[in-house]
């Protein structure tokens, strides 16, 4: 049986990879690299919020009978995660070096701390909480468009 913690986790590693191919390629003025990566990255991280959004966090919120717990806050992240991406693809159709590492500085340790709170409290409590379900979660997540 496959657990909520590993298969999202790997996202994140996934996610955070094409981040930092992304900064590197910006940080190298390689606009035309820049933007394939950051489109891959912004690509991915939609993705991976979307399965939480629409799979875990339901599913988390049902057995728990509450959607004003640790999802909630999380939601919130994403929005800020959102934001900051859109400001990000902002800066390289600008092609605006310093404006991307000065916003990319500021996802990453949001993404950082996000990411620590969901892989030792929520994912966790996830696997805990949807014990019996977590390969049926897992298959709708990786279903999600």
């Amino acid at each position: 049986m496959s657990t909520i913690l590993n298969f999202l986790s790997n996202d994140h590693r996934a996610c955070d990879e094409l981040f930092a191919s992304a900064e590197s390629a910006v940080a190298q003025t390689n606009r035309v690299d820049a933007r394939a990566l950051f489109d891959q990255f912004k690509a991915a991280m939609i993705h991976h919020l979307s399965m939480e959004e629409t799979v875990l966090f339901p599913a988390f919120e049902t057995r728990i009978g509450n959607s004003m717990g640790p999802t909630q806050i999380m939601r919130m992240e994403h929005e800020q995660i959102r934001s900051l991406m859109q400001s990000m693809a902002d800066a390289v159709d600008a092609n605006d070096k310093d404006d991307y590492l000065g916003l990319s500085e500021t996802l990453n340790m949001l993404m950082q701390q996000h990411n620590l709170k969901e892989e030792t409290m929520l994912y966790p409590m996830s696997d805990k909480v949807l014990s019996g379900d977590q390969d049926s979660l897992i298959a709708a997540m990786q279903a999600v468009a």
